[in-house]
């Protein structure tokens, strides 16, 4: 199983990284997850139908008691501001919209899995802002393409930012010590993280979770932007999904909402766009570049409230 270390340790002695090996034998170690893709294919089907029928739409999502409370809970947050309470899924799902169905059949199976794979340690972690990372990632993510030329017919690019730090719950289950190490550490920027990741495992947290991701089948696109989304511009292939994660994450934390483990300085208002992946995504057209911050200013004003009902 490779090495084993212990927190007090760390702080006074040199370790040296797990070999590639070492790292591939701990990570297949973990639990292996039923599925890291959308919810059950009816729902799916259904959602993306031209023909779809409320009732029907709500009858898939009672079977499901967990994405039945975060559909109520999410149609009863501050974000529809609505003048009585919701209480019946059907009418729910009128208020949101087949869009915001979507995503949240995505999410709602993604952190259930995510949450076996956690539930072998016995450290406490903001895992809750874990999740509220991701699923903000998500949704900024998919703003942020939809201001580029890419054209997208399926849900990647809300998937590539979901799963932008699946990493960190697979070092939590096979690199619990050297988690807790990285989260007490005060960093300047998330590749500071990276860095210190790769000193003390070999590897850092995008490597782990695109290995982890490949060993499940998940779609190359969505693995490349997970091994890249901390430097887009050395990915071989899907480089705007990565870059697109990249400055995702800035924003969201530049809101304020951390990427839940690690402790990072506050990220400068406007730092994303001295970014390599800003001008991977806009080039340098100043009207495009300018169209897209301005949508992406929308989509961060809309963000709390859409996100106060789905974590």
């Amino acid at each position: 199983m490779g090495k084993v270390i212990h927190p007090e340790f760390l702080m006074t002695t040199t370790v040296m990284p797990d070999t590639e090996p070492e790292i591939r034998k701990r990570i297949d170690a973990c639990p292996k997850l039923a599925s890291l893709q959308t919810n059950n294919r009816a729902l799916s089907d259904l959602v993306k139908s031209d023909f779809s029928v409320t009732s029907q739409i709500a009858e898939i999502i009672r079977r499901d008691p967990s994405l039945s409370a975060r559909l109520l809970r999410m149609v009863n947050s501050v974000y529809f501001s609505l003048s009585a309470r919701v209480n019946n899924i059907e009418e729910a799902v009128f208020f949101l919209g087949l869009r915001q169905i979507r995503e949240l059949s995505m999410a709602t199976p993604v952190i259930e899995e995510l949450e076996k794979l956690k539930a072998a340690t016995t450290k406490p972690l903001p895992w809750k802002e874990l999740w509220s990372h991701s699923i903000a990632s998500a949704m900024i993510t998919r703003e942020i393409l939809q201001a580029t030329s890419l054209s997208i017919d399926d849900d990647t690019d809300y998937l590539v930012g979901l799963l932008h730090n699946v990493g960190k719950v697979v070092m939590a289950n096979a690199y619990p010590a050297e988690l807790e190490e990285v989260s007490r550490t005060r960093h300047k920027t998330p590749l500071d993280v990276c860095a210190m990741e790769q000193k003390i495992i070999g590897w850092d947290h995008a490597q782990i979770g695109a290995y982890y991701l490949e060993r499940h089948q998940v779609a190359e696109e969505i693995v490349f932007a997970v091994k890249y989304h901390n430097n887009p511009a050395e990915a071989p292939r899907h480089g705007l999904f990565a870059a697109a994660v990249q400055v995702a994450d800035r924003l969201v934390r530049h809101a304020g909402i951390s990427g839940g483990f690690e402790k990072i300085d506050p990220i400068a208002a406007d730092s994303w766009l001295k970014l390599d992946a800003w001008k991977i995504l806009f080039g340098d057209n100043e009207e495009e570049s300018a169209l897209a911050q301005a949508h992406i200013a929308n989509a961060l004003n809309r963000l709390p409230a859409m996100l106060s009902g789905m974590t």
